[in-house]
């Protein structure tokens, strides 16, 4: 079971830490997992915003967060975090956490179609 905590309400240019903690799961398991954060803002689709590999080496960023953002995966405590700095109110949204199990070392997953697991949500507000 996936956890997504760290959402609320910040004034443009502010910063906010989600975190995804994993839960139920061996840290073995954990281990194996590729992880992304995910947005879905109203009346808009839902929109990859970071993935990490199963060990943290290697990482994605959408072009609109790329320089603002960090995703970043700590496998002794089951959690996968995103760091967001310089908000805008375009970053406002609902933003879930997925993973993706059994993964290999080179895989960072891009689609949410593979993703085998989804946290609940967290939402984002960033006020202008």
């Amino acid at each position: 079971q996936l956890q997504a905590s760290g959402g609320g309400l910040v004034q443009a240019g502010g910063s906010l830490r989600l975190s995804c903690a994993a839960s139920g799961v061996s840290g073995r398991t954990f281990s194996t997992y590729a992880m992304g954060w995910f947005r879905q803002a109203p009346g808009k689709e839902r929109e990859l915003v970071a993935a990490i590999n199963r060990s943290g080496g290697s990482k994605f960023y959408a072009d609109s967060v790329k320089g603002r953002f960090t995703i970043s995966k700590d496998n002794a405590k089951n959690t996968m975090y995103l760091e967001m700095n310089s908000l805008n109110p375009e970053d406002s949204a609902v933003y879930y956490c997925a993973a993706k199990g059994n993964s290999i070392l080179s895989d960072v997953v891009l689609t949410a179609q593979r993703y085998s697991y989804w946290g609940q949500g967290t939402q984002v507000t960033v006020s202008s």
